[in-house]
C-alpha cells in the first residue's frame, strides 16, 4: 500500500506548527495585537452580515470568526491570513439552507474539513495555482453581484421570500418593498453603505464599516425606530461543541455539497494567502499547510454552530496594510471577537439588519476591481469570453457550476490555441546537386511534408487529412522531428492517412521520428505502416537518399552517376 498509516502519521506531524512559528510570534507582540484588534473591528460587522446571508443566524457567523479564525490562525500556512465567513461561502451555503437546512450546512462543513485535511496530507495545494485567472475575476465579479443581491430583502425592510435562486428572490423583495414601502430599511441601508465607500477613499485606514455600524445602532434605540429591524438575541457566549446535528444516514446525499464547500474554501483560502504574500516582502505561504489549517478549522467550527469557513481576502488585507507580522495579529482578532461575543452580545443584538446590509452591499462593491476587469477583458477575447461567461453562471446556477464552466472553457479555448499552432508544412527539395533536369524529374514524383507542433486530437483531423489527400506522387516524405507531442488519436489518424496514401499506391517515407513517440504510435500499429520494408530514416537526407533509392528500383528515375550519388548533408525538413 503506496499510503501506510506510518506515512500519513508523518505527514500531519510534518503539517503541524513549528517552533519557528511561535518564536515569529513572540518577535513583536505590539504590532501584531494592534493588527488584530484593527481586523477584529473591521471583521464584526462582516461576521455578523454574513451569519445572516447564510440563513443560520448572527451567532453562526461570530462562531465561525472566532474557532475557525483562532484554528486557521496557528495551524495555517500563511503568516498573515484572517479567516472566517466570507461572501463567497456564502453564496454557495444559501442553497444548502434551502434544501438541507442548518443541520445540513452544519454537516456539511464538517465534511468538508475532512476532505480539506485530506488534501493536505495527499499534498494538493500546488495543484491550485492552475486555475486560470480569467476564472478567477469572472466568479470573483459573479460572487460580489451574488452578495450585493442577497442584501436586498433587509437592506428594503422586508422578509426573505422563499427560494434559493437570488434573482428569484430578489424580485421577489422588490414586489414585496412596492406593495408596503420601508424607507427607514432603505436610508439605514444607503447611508451605511455610502459611508464605508466615500470614507475608505478619504481615510482608508479608519475602520468606517464599524463607526457606521454603530452610528445606525444608536439612532435606532434613540429615535425608536420599528421599522429598524435589530439582528435579534444574541447568546452570550458560544455554545458547548456538540455532534447532535450529525445525521450519518444523510451523508450521501450531501457528499456533492461537501465536495463544493472544500474546493471553494480551498481556492479562496490559497488565492487569499497569495495576495498576502504579494502585499509584503519575505512572506511565503505553505499551500498544504493552509489546507490542514482550514480543514481543523471547519471540522471544529460546525460543532459551535459556526458555517463554514476560508480565508478572507479583505480581512487579510487590512491585517498585513495594519502592520501584522505573525499569525499571532489573526488569533487577536479571533480572540477579540470572542470577548465580544462574551461581553457584548446584548448590545449586538441591537444592530439594525438593514445597516448589516449596508455594510455587506458596500464589500460587494469593493469586491469588483474595475481595473482588473478592464485588463482582463482587454487581453484576448478568450479572456473576455471566461470572465463574462464564468460571472453569468454564477448569478444563473451556483458558484461551483460557474468554476466547473469556466474551467471548461477555458481548456477548450486553451486546447483550440495550441490546436492552431500544429502545422503541415510542404517543403522544396533541395536541388543542390542535381542538374535542372534531374531535379524537376525528382520533383515531379516526390512531395515532402514537414509536421511542426503537437500531433494530438485537437489538432490531428485538421492537416492530415490534407496530407491523406496528396495527388499527382509516387512518394511522400513525412519528416516528424518537430512534433512536440503525440496522443493516441494523432496516432490513428497519421496511420489512417498512410493507409489511405498506401492504397492509391502513394509510399510514405518517415524521418525524425523521436524515441518518445514510438510507444504511442506502436500502440495503435502506425509505427509499423511508416517502418514498412525499411522505409523509416532517421534524418531527412537518409530519407531523400531512400527515395532516390526506391525510384531508381521501379524505373521512374536513372541510376545516377557516381559522383552524382551523394545527397547534400544539410537538412531541408525536419
Amino acid at each position: 500500500m503506496k499510503w501506510s498509516l506510518g506515512r500519513v502519521r508523518g505527514r500531519l506531524i510534518a503539517l503541524l506548527p513549528a517552533r519557528a512559528d511561535l518564536a515569529e510570534m513572540c518577535r513583536d507582540p505590539r504590532r501584531d495585537l494592534l493588527a488584530g484588534l484593527t481586523v477584529a473591528i473591521v471583521a464584526l460587522p462582516l461576521a455578523l452580515g454574513f451569519g445572516v446571508s447564510s440563513g443560520l443566524g448572527a451567532q453562526a457567523g461570530l462562531a465561525t470568526a472566532v474557532v475557525a479564525g483562532a484554528l486557521a490562525a496557528v495551524f495555517g500556512g500563511s503568516n498573515l491570513q484572517v479567516s472566517g465567513p466570507t461572501g463567497a461561502m456564502t453564496v454557495v451555503l444559501v442553497p444548502i439552507v434551502g434544501q438541507h437546512g442548518p443541520t445540513g450546512v452544519l454537516t456539511v462543513g464538517l465534511m468538508a474539513g475532512v476532505m480539506l485535511v485530506a488534501l493536505a496530507v495527499l499534498k494538493a495545494g500546488k495543484y491550485m495555482q492552475y486555475v486560470p485567472a480569467p476564472v478567477v475575476e469572472g466568479f470573483t465579479l459573479g460572487i460580489a453581484c451574488v452578495i450585493g443581491l442577497q442584501q436586498i430583502p433587509n437592506a428594503l425592510g422586508v422578509s426573505k421570500p422563499e427560494g434559493d435562486r437570488v434573482l428569484v428572490v430578489t424580485w421577489r423583495a422588490v414586489e414585496e418593498f412596492v406593495k408596503a414601502p420601508n424607507w427607514t430599511a432603505v436610508a439605514f441601508a444607503g447611508a451605511v453603505a455610502a459611508v464605508m465607500l466615500i470614507g475608505g477613499r478619504w481615510r482608508p485606514t479608519v475602520p468606517f464599516s464599524i463607526l457606521a455600524v454603530i452610528a445606525a445602532t444608536i439612532v435606532a434605540q434613540l429615535v425608536g425606530l420599528d421599522a429598524a429591524k435589530p439582528i435579534g438575541d444574541l447568546p452570550a457566549g458560544l455554545p458547548a461543541p456538540s455532534l447532535a446535528f450529525l445525521d450519518p444516514g444523510g451523508l450521501g446525499s450531501l457528499l456533492a455539497p461537501a465536495v463544493a464547500v472544500a474546493a471553494l474554501a480551498a481556492l479562496e483560502s490559497l488565492l487569499s494567502a497569495s495576495v498576502a504574500d504579494g502585499m509584503t516582502a519575505g512572506q511565503k505561504h505553505d499551500a498544504d499547510r493552509e489546507l490542514f489549517g482550514q480543514g481543523l478549522a471547519n471540522i471544529a467550527a460546525p460543532l459551535f454552530g459556526g458555517v463554514p469557513a476560508t480565508g478572507a481576502i479583505a480581512r487579510t488585507a487590512v491585517n498585513v496594510r495594519s502592520g501584522a507580522g505573525s499569525r499571532l495579529a489573526a488569533f487577536t482578532h479571533a480572540a477579540i471577537l470572542a470577548a465580544i461575543v462574551f461581553a457584548a452580545a446584548p448590545l449586538v443584538s441591537k444592530i439594525p439588519l438593514a445597516a448589516l446590509a449596508g455594510v455587506l452591499l458596500a464589500t460587494a462593491i469593493r469586491m469588483v476591481e474595475v481595473g482588473s476587469l478592464k485588463a482582463m477583458a482587454k487581453a484576448t477575447r478568450s479572456d473576455a469570453l471566461i470572465l463574462v461567461l464564468t460571472a453569468l453562471a454564477t448569478l444563473a446556477f451556483d458558484l461551483v457550476y460557474a468554476v466547473i464552466i469556466g474551467l471548461v472553457v477555458a481548456g477548450a479555448l486553451a486546447l483550440r490555441a495550441v490546436a492552431k499552432q500544429a502545422r503541415l508544412d510542404r517543403v522544396p527539395l533541395d536541388r543542390r546537386d542535381d542538374d535542372a533536369e534531374e531535379h524537376a524529374l525528382l520533383a515531379e514524383h516526390v512531395v515532402a511534408y514537414r509536421i511542426d507542433g503537437p500531433l494530438f486530437f485537437a489538432a490531428a483531423h485538421r492537416f492530415l487529412l490534407e496530407l491523406a489527400e496528396t495527388a499527382d506522387a509516387r512518394v511522400v516524405i513525412l519528416g516528424m522531428s518537430r512534433v512536440t507531442t503525440i496522443d493516441a488519436t494523432g496516432a490513428l489518424v497519421l496511420k489512417d492517412a498512410v493507409e489511405k496514401l498506401g492504397r492509391r499506391g502513394i509510399v510514405v517515407m518517415a524521418s525524425g521520428i523521436r524515441p518518445g513517440q514510438r510507444a504511442v504510435l506502436d500502440s495503435v500499429g502506425a509505427l509499423e505502416l511508416l517502418c514498412l520494408e525499411g522505409r523509416e530514416y532517421a534524418t531527412t537526407p537518409e530519407a531523400i537518399q531512400g527515395t532516390r533509392t526506391y525510384l531508381e528500383s521501379v524505373g521512374v528515375l536513372l541510376p545516377l552517376p557516381a559522383q552524382k550519388s551523394r545527397i547534400s548533408s544539410e537538412e531541408t525538413v525536419r
